[in-house]
């Protein structure tokens, strides 16, 4: 008697190449990096309980423990619809605006092994501080970016104090087994608005800015020095600044503001 294996069901076999192809990492990699061009926030940032951020979380969530570009796709489209949501009052960029970038120093390696609740609340907390202080300086963020924001200033002597403010206020927020340190880079110029959101290369290079940075330290482009009262800020020039994708005659400031 011979015994011969029965084929595995067609439907099983495309469940299988649908599941592999959707985990292949080129896929993965470019979906991801679409969802880094749709304008408007991070869905995955801390939030409310919006619908849309509830469905972000629930796509996150669905098979976490490995890659798929279909979960990208799917955030992309998320974020893609708050952004069209989304209501403010951001300067125009006729005349100029300030753009803030602001990031965690060293928080992506503490967030892997700190677990889900105390990351949330974390940066809820920082979240929470930041809008309220840009906000109190005339300031209009654009995007939450996960442990950070971009925020766009119409006055820069407001930027700047907002940057400075923010930095100190997130320095004394407890979080367990980390210390928070924000970092902050600020840039003038004329970029491009879609919608709600800012684009071009004013915007890159304030993001390269920011990324330059040390904890607790805001910087700022010759853009945004020229236009302040020397009696409202300190300025130091930053030696040796080089960043890939900035001008090559870019000159970039650490500033604080003076407060009577």
């Amino acid at each position: 008697m011979i015994v011969t294996d029965r084929p595995e069901p067609w439907h099983l076999r495309t469940r299988r190449f649908l599941r592999a192809t959707d985990q292949r990492g080129e896929l993965v990699r470019g979906a991801r990096f679409l969802r880094r061009l749709v304008p408007g926030d991070d869905p995955l940032a801390p939030s409310t309980s919006r619908s849309s951020d509830r469905l972000a979380r629930l796509l996150a969530e669905a098979g976490a423990d490995r890659p798929s570009a279909t979960r990208e796709l799917g955030l992309a489209a998320v974020q893609a619809w708050k952004a069209l949501r989304r209501t403010g009052t951001q300067p125009r960029a006729a005349n100029g605006v300030t753009v803030l970038f602001t990031d965690l120093v060293g928080f992506s390696t503490w967030a892997l092994h700190a677990g889900d609740d105390r990351v949330l609340e974390l940066l809820r907390a920082v979240s929470d501080v930041t809008e309220s202080i840009v906000t109190g300086h005339r300031g209009s963020i654009v995007k939450g970016l996960g442990d950070g924001v971009m925020a766009v200033f119409a006055d820069p002597g407001e930027a700047v104090k907002a940057a400075y403010e923010t930095c100190s206020a997130v320095s004394v927020i407890k979080a367990e087994g980390y210390l928070p340190h924000l970092r902050a880079g600020l840039h003038r110029g004329n970029p491009q608005r879609v919608g709600d959101d800012y684009l071009g290369v004013d915007v890159n290079i304030a993001a390269r800015i920011m990324a330059a940075a040390d904890g607790d330290e805001v910087l700022a482009s010759g853009s945004v020095v020229e236009e302040l009262d020397a009696d409202t800020v300190t300025v130091r020039p930053r030696r040796n600044f080089r960043a890939k994708g900035t001008p090559k005659d870019l000159r970039v400031y650490r500033v604080v503001p003076r407060y009577s």
